[in-house]
């Protein structure tokens, strides 16, 4: 297995796990700056904290699945030229 697509795996199970411990940990906060509720603080720092996880993992597999495919792509198109 390729470096590329075992970055892909883990950014994707780390998605998952922050998604999963989001809907435990603080159900129904949305980390946004202003709310008309007070919401107590350690669960809106809780849902900032998991959704910069999530972004962040996000793009990791969106970029690391890119480049592997383009690579891929990129090795199947000098195959057939050299045929």
């Amino acid at each position: 297995m390729s470096a590329g697509w075992k970055i892909f795996w883990l950014a994707t199970l780390v998605f998952t796990i922050a998604v999963g411990i989001g809907h435990v940990l603080v159900p129904g906060i949305v980390p946004i700056a202003f709310a008309e509720e007070p919401q107590a603080s350690w669960a809106i720092m809780t849902a900032f904290l998991l959704r910069a996880i999530e972004l962040t993992a996000a793009w990791v597999a969106i970029l690391s699945l890119s480049i592997t495919l383009g690579v891929a792509l990129r090795g199947c198109w000098r195959r057939r030229l050299t045929l």
